[in-house]
């Protein structure tokens, strides 16, 4: 699993798409408190699983699979630790999927509310850092597609 993008988990935009559940903006507001916690968690440990992957690759380029050298502890616990928060990360993603909440970017803490508007399914859009889920987008726009809840009501 990419820690960076979990959008190609959910193909949202196939007929076959079925949301755990369906949020109102207040319902979505009212639990982006533990999933603030979640993905506050889900994005520091995302970035650190990218360091590391990065880490892995410098120490691994150009050396012999199974190498015996001065590096050859540190690519195994680099392995090691990989794999542990690899495991992490996707408890993470159970969590909120857990809660109905669509994980989308593990290190920007991006995640998406399935809802209705005007009856058609949406996504209600929040990101860490924002005070609230201030934004919508259609299922195949994802962020770049985003739209202020303030200009019309969900």
């Amino acid at each position: 699993m990419s820690s960076e993008d979990f959008s190609s988990q959910v193909e949202p935009g196939e007929s076959s798409y079925r949301p755990k559940r369906l949020f109102t903006v207040e319902q979505a507001n009212a639990l982006l408190p533990l999933v603030k916690a979640i993905v506050t968690d889900l994005a520091e440990l995302s970035r650190e699983v990218i360091e590391r992957r990065e880490r892995l690759a410098n120490l691994s380029s150009g050396r012999p699979a199974g190498a015996r050298d001065v590096y050859s502890e540190e690519v195994a616990q680099i392995e090691e630790e990989l794999e542990k928060d690899t495991e992490r990360l996707k408890e993470y993603v159970d969590e909120l999927r857990a809660l109905g909440v669509e994980p989308k970017n593990g290190p920007q803490g991006l995640v998406d509310f399935p809802a209705l508007l005007d009856g058609r399914l949406v996504f209600l859009c929040w990101k860490l850092g924002e005070p609230e889920v201030l934004h919508w987008h259609e299922l195949e726009a994802g962020f770049a597609g985003r739209h202020s809840l303030v200009a019309g009501s969900v």
